[in-house]
């Protein structure tokens, strides 16, 4: 019987082949488990960021009511004997007091036990009216007027009586002690859902005199919801304890009833069951009444159709007893999509090329399993808040697709693209950061913002090209690179704007020497890279400079107060 021998060429073949095609198995299940492993943990990331992203949008929008209420009655400010003969007094008060926050804080009033009442609304900068009642029998008076000492125009009077007493904001801030929120109503004008924050005020010998409060629209919050950019099935909400929505990006929160009128919606008995089901998840989270505000977290529960759902959720609590709950939810689907279709394009292509390039399959190997225990440690990294983290893989595959979306996922969060500094959230989120960490350890250092605007910057773009725009941009990014701590961040904020915090100053006039240093920094010569002889441009720029806390206490205040100093340096 003739023997049957393996040739040479099947021996060096087909046991290579077999491990190749092995090792291909392999590379899709851990593929698989990569991607997977990722989607988790970014998955879980993404949705806590998301969620922080809505409880710091929340309270940056209600914070502004207690400070208005502090303004119009500042701690030592008793409440007057009599309104109409303290006006005066009280209209200066609240107009700084709605001058804080005008929008959405824009109207600010006062009744007191006697029945009396002052309130002022502004309608803008300028305009503005007086609602005032000096007796317990009239209907309240309308005075328009411009500017905080204007002139009070001919008064109107209101047709119904409005006894401020009678008020439900009135009755909630006499029953409490310290600074409280009404129910949530729908304002019958603009028919949006709106909030009141009120405070007693007492007389000079301690005893309850009057309630101050303020309104706050929620249309803001429900606005930014709907704007927020989510997976395609994914959505967001806002609740009370008791299940009515304040907001919702999918969906209406508001709806009309057979007689006309609007009603609020809950949650529990959504006509979208994606909703309902998920309020059922975090309903927990509103029952436990000690549980922590901004505890952000996730889990996964089936839907109302078996589909498997990650939610990530937080409570919003504050000393004036607002209690709402934020939910963010995703269809795991979402995150998963192409994952599997993945793997399998990348076995299949893994078992083409080792059929054809055996001799360097084991290398092949070797270099994708490295960039698997990349791809794992970049995941991790993101997990854990490191977005800096390098990663080097080169490939055109469907791992170098997955790879070059980490690459784009750092490169937005982190960075300008044009200049390579710091882009404008990375700095609205470190400033943020920065505050809020000030506020709770009561640390009194500063910091200081520079506000920088490239002086000629257009003339250069209008007569050398955008191409030399462009390399003035990025040489003056480096300059700002290299001229500041590692502590300090420089970021381009728009066009030719750049803003680079300082960190901890002793005082105004060590951000003063920053501002001398980078301008004259900033003034050096740029050469063209296309045309070293072509004459070389001096930019220079206009810095203005505000300080925290003294130039404002929040990020919206800081960057308009630096702003607002550049240009009196560019006047200059």
């Amino acid at each position: 019987m003739k023997s049957r021998i393996l040739t040479l060429r099947q021996m060096l073949t087909v046991p290579y082949v077999v491990l190749v095609l092995v090792a291909a198995l392999a590379i899709g299940f851990l593929s698989y488990r990569t991607g997977y492993e990722a989607v988790d943990t970014l998955s879980d990331y993404l949705l806590k960021e998301t969620v922080g992203r809505i409880s710091q949008a929340v309270e940056r929008h209600v914070a502004g009511s207690g400070a208005v209420l502090e303004t119009a009655f500042p701690n030592g400010v008793f409440a007057p004997d009599e309104v109409g003969k303290d006006v005066e007094n009280l209209r200066t008060r609240f107009w700084l007091a709605t001058s804080v926050h005008r929008d959405p804080n824009n109207y600010a009033y006062y009744g007191d036990s006697k029945g009396h009442f002052f309130g002022l609304w502004r309608f803008s900068d300028t305009e503005a009216e007086l609602r005032l009642r000096t007796d317990a029998t009239s209907p309240r008076k309308i005075y328009h007027f411009t500017g905080i000492r204007g002139v009070l125009e001919k008064p109107v009077s209101e047709e119904k009586l409005y006894d401020p007493r009678e008020r439900p904001w009135y009755k909630a801030g006499q029953s409490n002690s310290t600074q409280t929120w009404t129910s949530i109503y729908i304002d019958f004008k603009t028919l949006e859902l709106v909030g009141t924050r009120a405070r007693r005020v007492n007389n000079a010998a301690g005893e309850f005199a009057g309630v101050v409060a303020t309104d706050l629209s929620l249309k803001h919050i429900s606005t930014f919801l709907q704007q927020l950019k989510l997976s395609p099935n994914g959505f967001a909400f806002i609740v009370e304890p008791d299940g009515n929505l304040i907001a919702t990006s999918r969906g209406p929160h508001l709806k009309n009833t057979a007689d006309g009128n609007n009603q609020r919606l809950n949650a529990a008995v959504s006509d979208d069951p994606l909703i309902a089901a998920t309020y059922n998840e975090v309903r927990t989270l509103m029952s436990n009444k000690a549980d922590a505000a901004y505890n952000a977290r996730t889990r996964v529960f089936d839907g109302p159709n078996g589909e498997s759902i990650q939610v990530g959720f937080a409570r919003v609590r504050d000393d004036a007893g607002l209690d709402w709950a934020i939910a963010v939810a995703v269809p795991r689907s979402d995150f998963l999509s192409g994952i599997t279709t993945n793997v399998k394009r990348t076995a299949l292509l893994a078992v083409l090329v080792s059929l054809l390039i055996v001799a360097t399959g084991f290398g092949v190997l070797a270099i994708v399993t490295g960039d698997l225990r990349k791809l794992t440690k970049m995941a991790r990294n993101v997990g854990d808040g490191v977005f800096n983290a390098p990663l080097n893989i080169q490939r055109k595959d469907e791992i170098g697709e997955l790879a070059k979306s980490f690459s784009d996922m750092q490169q937005r969060l982190l960075t300008d693209r044009m200049t390579g500094l710091a882009n404008r959230e990375a700095l609205l989120r470190r400033m943020e950061e920065k505050i809020i960490m000030r506020r709770r350890s009561q640390d009194p250092r500063m910091f200081a913002l520079l506000f920088i605007d490239l002086d000629n910057f257009k003339e250069i773009n209008d007569t050398l090209g955008h191409d030399m725009g462009d390399h003035v941009l990025r040489v003056m990014g480096e300059r700002m690179r290299e001229s500041l701590r590692e502590t300090d961040l420089a970021t381009r904020y728009a066009g030719d704007e750049f803003i680079v915090m300082v960190d901890q100053i002793e005082n105004r006039q060590s951000a003063e020497r920053v501002r001398e240093l980078l301008a004259a920094k900033l003034l050096a010569p740029i050469v063209s890279p296309e045309n070293s002889k072509a004459p070389a441009v001096s930019v220079g720029a206009s810095i203005g400079i505000a300080c925290y806390p003294g130039d404002g206490q929040d990020v919206d205040s800081l960057i308009k107060s630096a702003d607002a100093d550049m240009y009196r340096q560019k006047k200059t």
